[in-house]
């Protein structure tokens, strides 16, 4: 499609920060779920390894891609003007739709790694969603150095299952630091009370 083509654009920062929640809040069940199971290795063993993976799996997420991400920002082209620019909520819900099936799974999963070693996976699968929260706060932090924010074509994200630095994402595009509903990192914007 051509640049001053229209194209549904979401917040690159939105797309990576979306399954951070549920990554997290689904491991910190799992976990807790899984410190009430004896498990093979005994629940002491089971909660250091389960510490020592969520700092990895924090890491290793948080770090992952980024030069790829670097380079996709740095030849970011401006959105035309009739580019259509999606809400955050609508970029959250389609990205936690399209992946409902692989977060039960890595929560069952998690679940039933409870009986070889106590609240291991639930920590590991916490640690991938922190990791993803760092990073989409690494890309608010460019975002605002660069004051400009990130976007990528949704039928590019639809053919990449959801991942916005994968190899179907030949570019980004880039907006004014205030344009969208999301701030940059892609949390909600904090509205101003008028007085």
């Amino acid at each position: 499609m051509a640049r001053g083509g229209q194209v549904g654009l979401a917040r690159v920062a939105v797309v990576v920060r979306a399954g951070a929640a549920p990554l997290w809040w689904l491991g910190v069940f799992a976990a807790g779920i899984g410190v009430l199971v004896p498990g093979l290795t005994g629940r002491r063993i089971g909660v250091l390894a389960g510490a020592a993976l969520l700092v990895v799996a924090t890491a290793v997420v948080a770090w992952a891609r980024r030069r790829r991400y670097t380079a996709l920002a740095g030849s970011a082209a401006r959105a035309g003007r009739h580019d259509v620019l999606q809400d955050r909520g609508v970029t959250v819900r389609n990205w936690r739709r399209g992946h409902r099936w692989w977060l039960l799974l890595a929560f069952l999963a998690a679940l039933g790694s409870a009986f070889a070693v106590p609240a291991a996976g639930g920590m590991l699968l916490a640690g991938c969603g922190a990791g993803l929260w760092l990073k989409s706060a690494w890309i608010g932090r460019r975002e605002q150095s660069g004051d400009a924010l990130l976007w990528v074509r949704v039928d590019w994200l639809a053919g990449n299952a959801g991942r916005p630095a994968g190899k179907a994402v030949k570019a980004y595009r880039s907006t004014g630091i205030a344009a969208g509903d999301a701030a940059p990192g892609g949390a909600r914007r904090k509205t101003v009370a008028a007085v």
